[in-house]
């Protein structure tokens, strides 16, 4: 799905680490052209094709700041009460959360 967007750095249970490929990947020519940012829907697809994970339901989520091409980023997961609870952290500061269940 997300064909050769990102590269798995960092994998375990509570984190993942990705790095986001160049500003001539299709995604960032589309969205947008002249000022590429990651669209909040791949947040969520990615760490959910790396997990396996099928939602079945988006409870939560907030964009708070843009991942951009070449951005290394990192998932922090929390599992609770059947919830995915992703914290998204460039930097040490918290760009992206979102809270999902699957089936």
């Amino acid at each position: 799905m997300t064909n050769n967007l990102y590269k798995i750095l960092k994998y375990n249970e509570n984190i993942v680490t990705v790095q986001l490929c160049n500003k001539e990947h299709k995604i960032f020519k589309a969205h947008f052209p002249s000022n590429p940012i990651l669209p909040g829907f791949l947040q969520i697809d990615i760490i959910a094709e790396i997990l396996e994970d099928k939602i079945t339901t988006i409870n939560k989520s907030k964009f708070i700041s843009h991942i951009l091409p070449n951005d290394e980023i990192m998932y922090n997961i929390t599992i609770k009460n059947n919830k995915k609870i992703i914290k998204i952290m460039k930097k040490d500061k918290k760009i992206s959360e979102f809270t999902y269940e699957t089936s």
